[in-house]
């Protein structure tokens, strides 16, 4: 199994950062995706996640109207668009992959660096 993100990097106040996570190992459309982030010295946070099918979203309230989370099940790819960033978006972001059921797996990917700043 694996989950590798990439897209990462620095950026200025009010940029754009398109962040995408390449899933492997595993039967991709049966997972919820979810992206979360930490930033330093602080706990890590649910950003927002997206339905097996990508029918549904969800988005954390700091990022909500900003951030749109899509996937693409043919490629095996969850992403993550993110505009008007701000710098209290710096951290480390994570790519999670999440099926419930009798058994619960849980697949989380190496994460990848956002700093927004000028």
């Amino acid at each position: 199994v694996q989950l590798v993100e990439s897209g990462g990097g620095l950026v200025q106040p009010g940029g754009s950062l398109r962040l995408s996570c390449a899933a492997s190992g595993f039967i991709f459309i049966s997972y919820t995706m979810k992206w979360y982030r930490q930033a330093p010295g602080k706990e890590r946070e649910l950003v927002g996640y997206i339905s097996t099918t990508g029918g549904s979203t969800n988005y954390a309230d700091s990022v909500q109207g900003r951030f749109t989370i899509s996937r693409d099940n043919a490629k095996n790819t969850v992403y993550l668009q993110m505009n008007s960033l701000r710098p209290e978006d710096t951290a480390v972001y994570y790519c999670n992959a999440v099926r419930s059921g009798s058994t619960v797996f849980n697949y989380w990917g190496q994460g990848t660096q956002v700093t927004v700043s000028s």
